[in-house]
């Protein structure tokens, strides 16, 4: 019985979904119509054979791809900088209250303001990118990760020392694993905000 209503919501779901999709296609199309102008707004088949044009040219194929290398090195260097400076700050309020000024000063300065500076530091190419992606991707996870930390109970580090696991064991099997769905969340929106960083 069960199985049968989540079907039944799952098939509601595609359904009101797939219904959607037909009404704002409705709308877009008579609204493209009575504008006239393909300029202000183009027809839903005008925009599909565009799009269609655009996966199947080898150019535009071949700059897509650069641009996802770009944005995955710059993912990676966030990482690689922001994981482990965002599980120290939300383990050692120390180690929080010294980067926490410079975290929350740099954050707060526009991404764009930072453009003239990364081509004075990395020349033109792929240098100024990849930093403004991975600067862009940073903090995010770093937040994400301090408050994965600080949301760890003190008593699984408690019984963890009470069983004598050593500061690795329960960095790896205590730290990690609770705050791994917070890092996780701060990865995602660093990739969004990576992508709105390409230029």
């Amino acid at each position: 019985m069960n199985k049968k209503r989540g079907l039944n919501k799952k098939f509601l779901d595609a359904f009101y979904k797939i219904l959607l999709f037909i009404v704002i296609i409705g709308i877009w199309q008579i609204s493209a119509q009575r504008i006239g102008s393909s300029l202000l707004l183009p027809m839903p088949m005008d925009v599909f054979h565009g799009f269609i044009t655009c996966i199947t040219d080898p150019e535009i194929v071949k700059n897509v791809l650069i641009t996802m290398q770009r944005v995955l090195k710059g993912f990676m260097y966030a990482m690689g900088f922001g994981l482990p400076l965002g599980l120290i700050m939300g383990f050692s309020s120390t180690f929080e209250k010294v980067f926490s000024p410079v975290v929350d000063s740099a954050r707060q300065v526009p991404i764009m303001a930072w453009v003239p500076l990364t081509i004075v530091w990395f020349g033109i190419g792929d240098g100024p990118t990849i930093f403004l992606i991975a600067f862009a991707g940073v903090f995010p996870i770093i937040l994400n990760t301090i408050q994965g930390v600080r949301s760890i109970s003190k008593d699984y580090y408690n019984a963890a020392k009470s069983m004598g696991a050593s500061p690795f064991v329960i960095f790896t099997n205590v730290m990690l694993p609770a705050a791994l769905p917070d890092i996780l969340t701060g990865a995602r929106l660093a990739i969004s905000t990576g992508w709105m960083s390409v230029i």
